[in-house]
């Protein structure tokens, strides 16, 4: 299994990591909303992976046969290494070539709760979570674990339907009844 993990899951993460760096040149062009679509249509493509990962070790290493549990393990450690791979991109672009890039979001949710409506204190105390979160997201280990939280569920997700779709028994032989004697 070892082999085929390594092999899918760096894979999906060098195909996650490649398209991430290529949509956020387009992120300022297509607006926040249809960024965060094209980021998730990303995870979804790239995950895929799991699936072609664990039938390829259902067929080439288990003779075709695998139970629900082992390809979930498959499918989660694939998960995991692609999910490794974007974080660590994420955070080499975020903070070597683009630190300011989540100003914009933080700054445009301090807008949508400012014209929203809501009276005073309420205002004052969503845009001061905000501006605490932006402060959170400066510290590298905050930023690892929201990003690594962002294509996780995606990836739990194509494992899950991935191991329930590829699961197969081993058949079962029907034993042999005694057989009736009559005399």
């Amino acid at each position: 299994m070892k082999k085929t993990v390594l092999t899918f899951g760096l894979i999906s993460g060098a195909m996650i990591s490649v398209l991430m760096d290529s949509s956020l040149l387009l992120a300022d062009k297509i607006g926040s909303g249809h960024s965060m679509a094209l980021g998730y249509t990303i995870m979804v493509a790239s995950f895929l992976l799991i699936y072609f990962g664990i039938r390829s070790y259902r067929d080439n290493s288990l003779a075709g046969q695998i139970s629900f549990g082992r390809a979930f393990a498959c499918g989660i450690l694939i998960t995991l290494i692609t999910t490794v791979c974007y974080v660590a991109t994420w955070e080499v672009l975020y903070f070597k070539f683009m630190p300011h890039f989540m100003d914009s979001y933080f700054a445009a949710q301090i807008h949508k709760v400012q014209s929203s409506g809501l009276d005073p204190v309420s205002t004052a105390t969503q845009v001061a979570a905000i501006q605490r979160s932006q402060q959170l997201y400066q510290n590298p280990l905050i930023n690892m674990a929201y990003t690594f939280m962002e294509p996780l569920p995606v990836g739990l997700i194509i494992t899950l339907v991935s191991a329930a779709t590829l699961r197969r028994r081993t058949p079962v032989e029907p034993t042999a009844s005694p057989s009736v004697v009559t005399t």
